[in-house]
């Protein structure tokens, strides 16, 4: 199946382009464009009164979505913010402690949250725990033992690890054991949501999961969202005024009031065209059938179309042997090769942008993406042959 119709867009813009920067920057879809000037008419239609509109009208059917994708079955407890950054830290101030928090986590985790919570630690209010990833083949069982051993006030992990593709596969197994705690569970899910299958409905009551609309949700930036778990009433001390929305012309309380669901972690005013942008695309896939499912195996015929095509122009950086993988077991969206050097990677990357193949590159590693905009007819490596 060819999805490129959708795309038309993005893709006539970049002829000649080969991208495989869609796990940074996916393109977006041609109904995204139509929802942009939907959000201009709409924002011109209803002037003050579109705040009423928005969170009557789009939320709820964005929520829908999600909570669909989610298998949740609650999608009141959905949330949006402008990035997950923001979410994460509003989860974070749910936390109350005369001491550091103690945190635990990976050593894979993307730059958002690495960044802030190394500054925590330098200012004396968490302690850090971070198992490495590597070797994959038991990194789940090793991120569980040290999780239900530790008595963390937060635990945080990829589904998807950003760096590698690999797949936390023991996020159940995870929340099971640390139910009966009072552990805070955040799963980023950004490099999962709308790329592979994902079951939340037997965690969904205990566990928190980011994601957002700029990978393959395909939306753009601005718009993630938190699905927030149903265990407790939440009052974060980063809070906005979305967080008591409707109920804004009420006296106030000596206590600041929160939402009883998902919206208890909202923020403040954002821009809803992101979540305009998304929504047209859940539409589209829904009206055509197009299940995660069915996404997810097509990305894979690509990946092996994609290890074919490159097997035919054989190099000594670009080969079956550097790609990083957990055997047999399931993979995120994009490859991942392992190089020497992430001078020898940047060589690498800047040369096949030369070539007008598009990529991108985190240390040593050097990612391939994989979209629906791909045909497999479309990839050519002879380039390669250059850089011998």
């Amino acid at each position: 199946m060819n999805y490129k119709h959708f795309y038309q867009r993005f893709l006539q813009a970049n002829l000649g382009k080969q991208h495989f920067a869609c796990h940074s920057h996916y393109y977006w879809p041609d109904v995204t464009r139509d929802a942009m000037l939907d959000y201009w008419d709409d924002s011109a239609r209803y002037v003050d009164e579109k705040w009423q509109y928005f969170f009557q009208h789009k939320v709820p059917a964005l929520q829908q979505h999600i909570a669909r994708h989610l298998n949740t079955g609650l999608p009141e407890q959905i949330v949006f913010a402008p990035n997950t950054h923001e979410l994460l830290y509003r989860i974070l101030t749910c936390l109350e402690s005369d001491k550091a928090l103690r945190i635990l986590t990976s050593d894979s985790e993307f730059h958002s949250f690495t960044r802030q919570s190394q500054r925590l630690v330098e200012a004396g209010k968490i302690e850090l725990t971070k198992i490495p990833t590597q070797p994959f083949a038991n990194f789940s069982q090793r991120f569980i033992q040290a999780a239900d051993a530790g008595n963390y006030d937060l635990v945080f992990v990829s589904q998807v690890f950003y760096n590698s593709g690999v797949v936390f596969d023991g996020v159940v197994e995870l929340v099971s054991r640390l139910r009966e705690t009072n552990t805070l569970i955040v799963i980023d899910g950004y490099h999962g949501f709308m790329a592979m299958p994902i079951d939340l409905s037997a965690i969904a009551d205990r566990v928190f999961f980011l994601a957002g609309g700029y990978k393959y949700a395909q939306g753009g930036e601005g718009g993630c969202f938190a699905h927030v778990p149903t265990y407790r009433n939440w009052r974060p001390e980063f809070t906005g005024w979305y967080a008591e929305f409707g109920a804004l012309q009420a006296a106030r309380a000596e206590q600041v009031q929160y939402a009883s669901n998902g919206m208890s972690l909202a923020g403040a005013t954002m821009d809803f065209a992101p979540l305009y942008r998304m929504l047209a695309v859940m539409d589209l896939f829904q009206q055509q059938q197009l299940s995660v499912k069915q996404i997810h195996q097509h990305i894979q015929q690509l990946q092996q179309a994609f290890l074919q095509a490159l097997a035919r122009h054989p190099h000594p950086l670009l080969n079956a042997a550097r790609l990083l993988k957990n055997g047999d077991n399931p993979h995120g969206h994009f490859l991942t090769f392992e190089l020497d050097s992430p001078e020898q990677t940047a060589k690498l990357a800047t040369f096949l942008r030369e070539q007008h193949i598009l990529t991108d590159y985190r240390g040593n590693r050097l990612r391939f993406g994989f979209a629906l905009y791909h045909d497999p007819s479309d990839y050519d490596f002879s380039c390669l042959e250059k850089d011998l």
